[in-house]
């Protein structure tokens, strides 16, 4: 038997939806389950091995060939701009990207540069590149929606599901279809090259099953 697969999964939401994937397939991922601390699980009967990081390193440990695929959100996809494949769109992890405000403020119109927050300054750069507009965009590490309550911006780009959070914050969307998410699998390039068949068998089992 050839080594296994190396398939590394997003921490987290999208770890716990791929094993339910995995599961459905047929694989015993007894290992992932009760996994403890570790952060590299074998899947036998799969002939995969599992290893759980957080986005961005999904992304780096397969642009770099030390995992041969990986599972991870559009958002970091867009926003690290790897060279890989992406071959998959999963379904699962679905979310999206908003323009938000507080309350009662308006964003669009005038001649004033407006600032946004978010932990995605590529996406939000390209997106008013796109409007043809320019705007000052302030990296956030933690809670974007902070920003316009201190007044360090006019706005946040931030991902959404319900949109709670913002509500709560006296914070509402006034955009919400920058971008839809959701989960892919990656394919690092050698890998496709090298071990086409093994790839291409675990993707259409992946594809019948979703």
């Amino acid at each position: 038997m050839n080594k296994p697969l190396r398939i590394a999964l997003t921490k987290g939401r999208l770890e716990k939806d791929t094993v339910g994937l995995l599961e459905k397939i047929g694989y015993d991922c007894t290992s992932i389950r009760e996994k403890g601390r570790k952060l590299i699980l074998p899947v036998p009967d799969g002939n995969l091995e599992v290893v759980l990081a957080k986005a961005n390193d999904v992304i780096t440990y397969v642009e770099h060939g030390v995992c041969d695929m990986g599972v991870v959100g559009k958002d970091t996809i867009q926003e690290m701009e790897g060279k890989f494949y992406e071959l998959v769109d999963l379904g699962f992890g679905r979310c999206r990207f908003a323009l938000a405000t507080k309350k009662g403020q308006s964003f669009y119109g005038g001649y004033n540069v407006k600032t946004l927050a978010t932990k995605y300054p590529n996406i939000t750069r390209k997106h008013f590149e796109s409007k043809g507009m320019d705007v000052d965009i302030i990296k956030i590490e933690g809670s974007v929606e902070l920003a316009p309550l201190l007044e360090l911006a006019d706005g946040i780009v931030d991902i959404v599901e319900t949109g709670t959070t913002l509500k709560e914050n006296g914070l509402e969307i006034i955009e919400d279809n920058i971008c839809p998410i959701s989960a892919r699998l990656i394919v690092n390039t050698v890998s496709m090259k090298m071990r086409q068949s093994e790839i291409e068998n675990f993707v259409s089992l992946v594809e019948k099953n979703l």
